[in-house]
């Protein structure tokens, strides 16, 4: 799952050097947070307008782990 979001903002940015991708263990809840960071010069192409693309990221993601049977969350930043 961590390949799979980097790999998706390594296409996305100019810098993909930039790109880290940390993963909190999982929550109470179930729930696995990914935290996603660029460079700041990145950060616009990550979110798009009006954060049409940090919503696309976060349903790929959500869909991957769904047929995992897992829980996951984005964070961007």
């Amino acid at each position: 799952m961590e390949e799979l979001l980097k790999g998706i903002a390594m296409g996305l940015v100019d810098d993909p050097a930039g790109v880290s991708v940390t993963v909190d263990p999982v929550n109470e809840e179930g729930v696995t947070v990914y935290h996603l960071n660029v460079s700041e010069g990145d950060i616009g192409r990550v979110i798009g307008k009006q954060g049409h693309i940090a919503k696309a990221i976060r349903v790929v993601m959500r869909s991957a782990a769904n047929r995992r049977n897992e829980k996951v969350q984005v964070e961007i930043g």
